[in-house]
């Protein structure tokens, strides 16, 4: 980051040591780390798709400490209910009016464990908040905390008892990646340090909420060159009129690329925005928005072909020099 920009250089600094602490627990996966600081500082929403077991948890649970914001986690089941994760209004008989006890909702960080187990009526509770950071209760209007970040797990549909993601709700993940196994001596460290959740609860934090608001600000103002642009419009068009996809990216998706890669310029010291940064968020950022033809939403098999497709328009569209 630019000398003659200090304030900038000392949240740098911060983002750099948020990296390296959550990368203390969550070992030998950098690249996730990347894609959930991303989205964290662009004010988006991850999806974490994998199976169990794999650190989804820790991830999600590290990084709000890290960053000192409070942390709620809800796992979901079939009877999870939209009041369980909003919250709910109850009549007070003393003051003779009703009152909002606020759901885990409320937090810097909310973990939406096995999201699609539960129903899609319950899926869509979450909507107004991702998109709008504001929970509306009875005709009640209740503004959630900044930041605010939505982290949530997912099973493939594949397995038994999910229910896929309504595209509503997928539209509103900045973000879909997987963890994946680590590797052999990652793996062996884990097991040797006995490394668990307890261990997440302990860390220290290297920010603050209201430095992550400033870094969010910070890298809505990288500078995007008008090629960029172009190069963003080009590719979410080629997602439209490609013959194996049903449905296209859409318009928030395009800006949702645009908006991913002012933070990954951000995060690398930069204050302008290049292809690479488009390159590399293009299949994580606009993949699960893709509908392919003649698959079942949401399982292994759509993945992998909407994953394919967007390495292939990449490798299509004319990088701009």
């Amino acid at each position: 980051m630019s000398p003659a920009h200090p304030e900038s250089a000392a949240l740098l600094d911060k983002t750099r040591q948020l990296a390296r602490t959550v990368g203390e627990l969550v070992r030998g996966k950098p690249e996730v780390i990347r894609l959930a600081e991303i989205a964290l500082f662009s004010g988006g929403h991850l999806l974490l798709e994998d199976i169990p077991g794999v650190g989804k948890t820790m991830l999600a649970l590290a990084l709000a400490r890290a960053v000192a914001v409070e942390f709620k986690r809800v796992q979901f089941t079939n009877d999870t209910l939209p009041g369980d994760i909003l919250g709910f209004s109850s009549y007070n008989q003393k003051t003779g009016e009703f009152e909002f006890h606020r759901g885990p909702i409320f937090a810097g960080v909310m973990l939406a464990d096995e999201i699609n187990r539960t129903s899609p009526k319950t899926q869509s509770a979450l909507l107004e908040a991702m998109t709008e950071r504001k929970v509306t209760v009875d005709n009640g209007s209740y503004p959630l905390p900044e930041p605010f970040m939505v982290i949530a797990t997912q099973n493939p549909t594949d397995h038994a008892g999910t229910f896929p993601l309504p595209d509503s709700q997928l539209d509103r993940f900045l973000i879909r990646t997987r963890m994946g196994y680590p590797d052999v001596a990652h793996e062996r460290e884990i097991l040797k340090e006995d490394i668990d959740l307890t261990h997440a609860e302990r860390i220290r934090p290297v920010m603050t909420g209201a430095d992550a608001l400033a870094v969010q600000q910070a890298t809505s103002r990288v500078f995007v060159e008008d090629s960029l642009v172009d190069y963003i419009l080009t590719i979410t068009a080629q997602t439209r009129k490609h013959p194996r996809i049903a449905q296209g990216v859409s318009p928030r998706g395009a800006l949702m690329l645009k908006r991913a890669a002012q933070a990954r310029a951000w995060l690398e010291g930069r204050e302008f925005v290049v292809p690479d940064d488009i390159r590399a968020l293009a299949v994580p950022t606009l993949a699960h928005r893709l509908m392919v033809a003649g698959h079942a939403r949401g399982g292994l098999g759509e993945r992998t072909l909407a994953e394919g497709v967007m390495e292939e328009i990449l490798g299509s569209v004319k990088t701009p020099v």
